[in-house]
């Protein structure tokens, strides 16, 4: 069984990304993700792979684009402002069909925010932040063990689909140190020849990685092409996590940081004699919509936290689909909710639908 090392979430992610086999990292500094260049500037040439601190967050996802177009293993990491500066590339390398690792540590917003972590780019994350018709496999990790975990995952799935995967972390998860475990590793053999630019042999035609289709009926083929992979990944790439839901009342939806505080708030709302569960979407893309509506009938009510003015909470509705009420609350600016913020504000609810 493999030890287990007290790590910062950055430092397992940076970590996980050598021993998943990265290639190539391109990023630029920016709390509170900056461990994670770090921490790779002074691992990774120990095994003679490329770091390289970019210019700007444009130029490092242009630089991942190469890397990846050439078939290599390439990531890179930001949070919020540059994740944004980011968009026009990573909507790019999604119409281009490039496999890539990317991480977003999030932090408060709108705006320079403030390096204290937030759930604000959920929207960014999983409907499209750049321009064009595309999606993000997006991974939600709630631990540091998570945070390598889900590299790994990452990868893989990035290689399966040829498509760009982005782990949506936030500052508190990237900063807070935990024991993590490192399993072993075998990397997938993945045949890159088909389309990656590694130089023309005689033995094929020259391989061309575009997001460009001038003519609109070559377009459109495209785009159906990409729906239907969007359509794969739905169907098989779901990932949620559920406690106490067998005999749930009420349930907590949440993502990421918040659903660990609301795990803290279910064993107290238990002990009052309360039944609620709580149900955490791992992908945030595919979003597990299946689930919740199974689970809607079921339960009285929802109740969507998170760290922001509502976002998560609007698939949470589609997937219930006006079977029960769904409720939100949260938090903004990089405060925090209690766990007893969420109880006080959940038995209020409560209260609120018996009296109507």
């Amino acid at each position: 069984m493999a030890d287990y090392k007290l790590m910062k979430g950055n430092e397992a992610m940076a970590e996980a990304a050598i021993q998943a086999g990265c290639d190539a990292y391109f990023g630029y500094p920016i709390t509170p993700q900056s461990e994670v260049l770090e921490y790779l500037a002074r691992e990774m040439p120990k095994y003679n792979r490329i770091v390289m601190q970019a210019e700007s967050e444009v130029a490092s996802i242009n630089m991942v684009y190469g890397a990846a177009g050439a078939g290599f293993r390439a990531m890179t990491s930001s949070s919020s402002p540059g994740i944004s500066l980011m968009q026009e590339g990573i909507s790019y390398m999604a119409g281009a069909e490039l496999p890539c690792l990317l991480v977003n540590v999030n932090r408060a917003g709108p705006g320079l925010g403030t390096i204290q972590p937030g759930q604000g780019d959920y929207f960014q994350s999983v409907k499209g932040g750049g321009h064009g018709d595309y999606k993000l496999i997006v991974l939600a990790p709630a631990s540091v063990q998570e945070m390598a975990d889900f590299v790994f995952l990452g990868f893989d799935l990035a290689d399966k689909y040829r498509n760009p995967v982005l782990i949506l972390s936030d500052g508190a998860i990237g900063q807070m140190m935990e024991k993590v475990q490192f399993h072993p590793y075998t990397r997938p053999q993945v045949d890159k020849s088909s389309w990656a630019t590694t130089g023309k042999p005689k033995t094929r035609e020259r391989n061309y990685i575009t997001s460009l289709f001038i003519q609109p009926e070559r377009m459109e083929e495209h785009n159906l092409k990409l729906e239907e992979k969007f359509k794969r990944i739905r169907e098989n790439e779901v990932r949620s996590e559920e406690y106490n839901t067998a005999d749930a009342d009420y349930l907590f939806v949440a993502y990421g940081l918040s659903a660990r505080i609301c795990q803290k708030a279910m064993d107290i709302v238990r002990e009052k004699g309360i039944k609620i569960g709580l149900f955490r979407p791992i992908t945030l893309f595919p979003y597990p919509y299946k689930r919740l509506e199974e689970l809607a009938a079921q339960v009285k009510m929802m109740l969507t936290v998170e760290l922001n003015s509502g976002q998560m909470v609007e698939d949470v509705r589609l997937g219930v689909n006006g079977k029960v009420p769904v409720e939100f609350y949260g938090r903004m600016g990089g405060m925090m909710p209690t766990p007893e913020d969420i109880v006080h504000h959940l038995e209020t609810l409560i209260q609120y639908h018996h009296a109507n």
